[in-house]
Formats: structure tokens, C-alpha cells, sequence
């Protein structure tokens, strides 16, 4: 009766080890491995880097030589109009990629087993985060790299050119907490991609990446011109092509935060709720 008793006690001493509390240098620590493993998993599929390698160096090439001509005239004078709206265009359709990779992991099972380990519940879900912040930056410096290649020379200099990306990163990984809350609710990942694309590439076309605003109709005009997208390229533009704090960085900034406020909270409570 004795080892009776005691099974169930050492059982029950396992159980609330397993769900001790996780202190914040541990929560810090395993979202640092969170982040870890999912570079090692780019790494180990690499069709996953294709938007942040490929993309921007074929836009950049595809869009200056075939508008350049068309709407600045040349090429080198297009330049300075177009790498930052392909630096805002990069880094955004990449960070869709977030809530896709978020909805397989829930559909392979991946979080059931996390569930089991005396780990924060909040590190699987943050550590793609932090991992997509390298992502960002990788898009962000090739799509400069390809401009200077092809002759761009950003009067900003490079605190400039190092402000702007700086501000695409923060707006790519500020959205991609709408796109992760996407992925807590949709039903498969296709279903998160369609979506994300459906919400994103509207945005970007419809925007003053690649066109001067004043050559659009009146009703396209007056919708671009309140484009968030429009906002972050025109900052991109003030800060790389003539290194000025604009009031564009100030708004483009407070929208970020102001996505960041609506959405991390939306994506912790429906990530909690599947595990």
C-alpha cells in the first residue's frame, strides 16, 4: 500500500515539474532556439529563400530596364524612384511568408509536440519572429546591392540607405504579426497564402513604388496617395535618397506600432487557444 501511495505522489512530482513556471532568461533563451531552428529549417529547404535571394534581384532588373525608360527617361534616373519601393515591396510580400510557415508547423503537429516540454508557450511562436528578422534584412541589403550594380547612388549616403532599411525590417515584421494571426486562424496553409497575397499585392502595385502619384487618375490617385504602403516609400525615398527624417518616417512609424498594438495581442490569445 505504501509504493502505492508513493507512485502516484512521484508521478504527480513529475507533472508539476514538467509545468514549473519558465522565468523570462529561460522564455528569452528557448525563443533564441526557437529562432535557431527555424533558420536551420530555411536552410535545410532552400526553395524558402527564393523570395529573399531571387526576388529582389530580378525585380530590380526586371522594373528598371523595362520602365525606366518609359517613365524617367533612363534607367540611372528611375533608380532613385524605384529601389525604395522595391526595398518596400521585398520586404513585404516576404514577410507573408510568416503565417504560411506557422500554419504547416500547426498542421504537422509540430506545436503538439512542443506542448509536451517544459518550455515557454510563447517561444515557438516568437522565435520565427526573431529568426524573420534576418530574412528581412537579407531582402532589404540585395535589393540595394542590385541597385548599386546597376547604378544607383543614394544621396543619403549610407546612414541613409541604413535608416530606410532599418524602417522596411521594423514595417515587414510589424505586419508580419497580421499575417501570423492569419495563420492562427485560417484552415491550411494555401488558405493563409491566398490571403496574404489577396491583402498584400493590391497594396504594393496600387502604391507610388514604381509611378509618380500625379500620373494616375483622380480615383486611383486619391487612393494611393492614403496607401500605407505609399507612406513607407516615400520615407524610404526621404531617407536613402537625401538622408532627411521626414515626417513620412514619423507616420510610417506610428502605423507599425499601431499594427504591432492590434495584432501581437490577437496573434498570442488564437496561438494559445491551439495549444
Amino acid at each position: 500500500m505504501t509504493a502505492t501511495m508513493i507512485e502516484p505522489a512521484r508521478v504527480a512530482d513529475r507533472v508539476a515539474s514538467a509545468r514549473r513556471r519558465v522565468g523570462v532568461g529561460e522564455t528569452l533563451s528557448q525563443t533564441m532556439t526557437m529562432a535557431w531552428r527555424a533558420l536551420k529549417k530555411m536552410h535545410r529547404n532552400p526553395e524558402q529563400f527564393f523570395d529573399v535571394a531571387l526576388q529582389p534581384i530580378l525585380f530590380t532588373a526586371m522594373f528598371a530596364y523595362i520602365f525606366g525608360g518609359a517613365i524617367a527617361g533612363d534607367v540611372k534616373s528611375y533608380l532613385p524612384m524605384m529601389i525604395p519601393g522595391i526595398l518596400a515591396q521585398t520586404v513585404l510580400t516576404t514577410c507573408m511568408a510568416t503565417g504560411t510557415q506557422l500554419r504547416e508547423d500547426m498542421e504537422k503537429g509540430v506545436f503538439d509536440r512542443f506542448k509536451s516540454l517544459p518550455m515557454a508557450r510563447i517561444a515557438p511562436l516568437a522565435g520565427p519572429m526573431v529568426a524573420d528578422l534576418v530574412r528581412y534584412m537579407i531582402a532589404a541589403v540585395l535589393t540595394f546591392g542590385m541597385g548599386l550594380a546597376i547604378g544607383y547612388r543614394p544621396g543619403g549616403g549610407v546612414p541613409g540607405v541604413l535608416g530606410a532599411v532599418l524602417l522596411a525590417v521594423f514595417c515587414g515584421w510589424s505586419l508580419a504579426w497580421a499575417f501570423t494571426w492569419v495563420g492562427t486562424i485560417a484552415r491550411s496553409a494555401q488558405a493563409v497564402q491566398g490571403i496574404s497575397m489577396m491583402i498584400l499585392f493590391p497594396l504594393t502595385f496600387l502604391s507610388n513604388a514604381f509611378v509618380p502619384v500625379e500620373s494616375l487618375p483622380g480615383g486611383l490617385e486619391a487612393f494611393v496617395r492614403v496607401n500605407p504602403v505609399s507612406h513607407l516609400v516615400s520615407a524610404a525615398r526621404d531617407l536613402a535618397n537625401d538622408g532627411v527624417v521626414s515626417g513620412q518616417v514619423a507616420w510610417t512609424v506610428l502605423a507599425c506600432l499601431a499594427v504591432i498594438v492590434v495584432f501581437a495581442p490577437l496573434s498570442v490569445r488564437s496561438y494559445k487557444r491551439h495549444i
